[in-house]
């Protein structure tokens, strides 16, 4: 069966068609700037070239009609008709508390998922308009949510509840949701095969280090413990985002600074991080370079995010007793050399041991610990698509 997956921005749309006998990729693309003048698609099936389609775009429905066209198109597709795509999964950043695992999209999913945007105002909305789409220009396939924050329903209450009056729990379902479930399952999962260990006997710390950044702990299969929260801006420092600061700062300064709170929402969200602490930029490619080259906000902003995971770990081999195995995926984790050695560094006293040489690796996974009665350590790529196509197979199936 070929599951094609979706992934809906609120002007970009990232999807795959994947061959679920193979867990092939038969075609990958990008629509960008929907709504927005210069839309184009770009297209590319394996085995033929990319093609980049230049049309208007004015929203979610012609986009996805756009690349339902180039998936069958006789020169640039990969399949002969629609016929041929046995489901659709669509990424939803937030579920709340009504979901744990991924399920078939009907009218009560829908209400769900809508009763949640007021918990991801950014994500939720261009989710909803991308399922809607498929709906009408799909109406006899069937449709899959699969949820970032499904994998972290397994926290036990005592991690997931913030020490707060009660009632706010119970009025407004305040609590810690955790993000990147989708890729710190798949993570988890492959780290498992990797050590040929079954999931259920390992205690797994999964870094997902991107521009939006994440650390979990994993025991036996299930997340217990995540370092983002209530949004997506809990946590470690990240690209733009401020990670975990002291609430009094906020309304300090707003008094101070006389910023009324969508303005200081602004700031913690899209001017801080490693932003924030270098004044350069948010992308770490750039501030590695920039620190090599004797900027020292650069390197301390390198410093303070490296610190920021270093503590999770630290926190999450506390929670759990012992960490068996330490993953590092996304841009960041599966791709920067140094980051990796300065988060490690200084963790012998929790078995955590990285060889510089091993680890001299970059995008693909690999083992890069020699010491097999340490902490083994995993570069491993993340690959939610893959995560969320499995999901609708198998809920397809039954």
């Amino acid at each position: 069966m070929n599951i094609l997956v979706i992934n809906c921005g609120s002007s970009s749309l990232k999807y795959q068609l994947i061959d679920m006998e193979k867990e092939g990729v038969l075609a990958i693309g990008l629509v960008e700037r929907i709504g927005i003048e210069g839309s184009r698609v770009k297209h590319e099936a394996t085995g033929k070239e990319e093609v980049i389609i230049e049309e208007p775009m004015a929203d979610h429905r012609k986009a996805l009609e756009l690349v339902l066209n180039a998936l069958i198109d006789p020169d640039h597709g990969a399949i002969k008709s629609m016929d041929e795509i046995g489901a659709v999964g669509h990424r939803v950043v937030h579920g709340g508390e009504n979901f744990a695992q991924s399920v078939i999209i009907d009218d009560k999913v829908m209400e769900a998922i809508n009763d949640c945007i007021e918990l991801a105002p950014l994500h939720n909305p261009p989710n909803i308009m991308g399922i809607e789409a498929c709906q009408e220009l799909m109406p006899n396939t069937p449709m899959v949510a699969v949820f970032d924050t499904a994998f972290h329903q397994t926290i036990p209450m005592a991690n997931y509840m913030y020490p707060l009056p009660y009632e706010l729990y119970e009025k407004y379902g305040i609590r810690k949701y955790g993000f990147h479930g989708t890729s710190h399952k798949y993570v988890a999962s492959r780290a498992a095969e990797m050590v040929n260990r079954d999931i259920e006997n390992l205690n797994i710390v999964t870094c997902h280090l991107g521009n939006g950044a994440s650390v979990c702990a994993v025991q036996g299969g299930k997340s217990i413990e995540t370092s983002m929260g209530f949004t997506p801006l809990e946590g470690l420092a990240m690209g733009t985002r401020s990670g975990d600061v002291d609430p009094a700062v906020i309304p300090f300064i707003m008094e101070k600074e006389d910023l009324t709170f969508d303005e200081v929402n602004e700031i913690l969200n899209k001017k801080s991080g490693v932003l924030g602490i270098s004044g350069i930029s948010s992308d770490f490619r750039d501030l590695e370079e920039a620190a090599a080259e004797g900027n020292e906000r650069a390197k301390l902003a390198l410093e303070l995010f490296c610190n920021r995971v270093k503590k999770y770990i630290g926190a999450y081999a506390a929670l759990m007793c012992h960490i068996d195995v330490l993953v590092f995926t996304a841009g960041i984790g599966e791709n920067s050399i140094t980051i990796r050695e300065q988060i490690c560094d200084g963790l012998d006293c929790i078995d955590i041991r990285l060889d510089k040489e091993l680890n001299q690796v970059r995008g693909k996974e690999a083992i890069v610990t020699k010491d097999l009665t340490a902490t083994q350590i995993l570069v491993i790529p993340t690959n939610e698509e893959l995560m969320i196509a499995r999901d609708a197979l198998e809920l397809v199936k039954k």
